[in-house]
């Protein structure tokens, strides 16, 4: 399981939890963990893309593209 959706399904746990035992403190822990996670997910996403257009850049200077 990547970190990403580590944090996902321990976030959902804890929220979860928090829930249950009526622990605002977890729950809002729980969320805290989700939200890094969407974090992760999105900067992930960029890190991709740029080095997508960098590659592009890099086949099209050298003429391979």
């Amino acid at each position: 399981m990547s970190d990403r959706r580590t944090d996902e399904a321990v976030g959902r746990a804890k929220e979860a939890a928090g829930a249950l035992t009526d622990n605002d403190d977890l729950k809002n822990e729980g969320r805290a963990d989700r939200a890094a996670s969407s974090v992760k997910e999105k900067v992930h996403d960029a890190k991709d893309k740029a080095e997508d257009a960098v590659d592009s850049v890099k086949r099209k200077v050298s003429g391979r593209d």
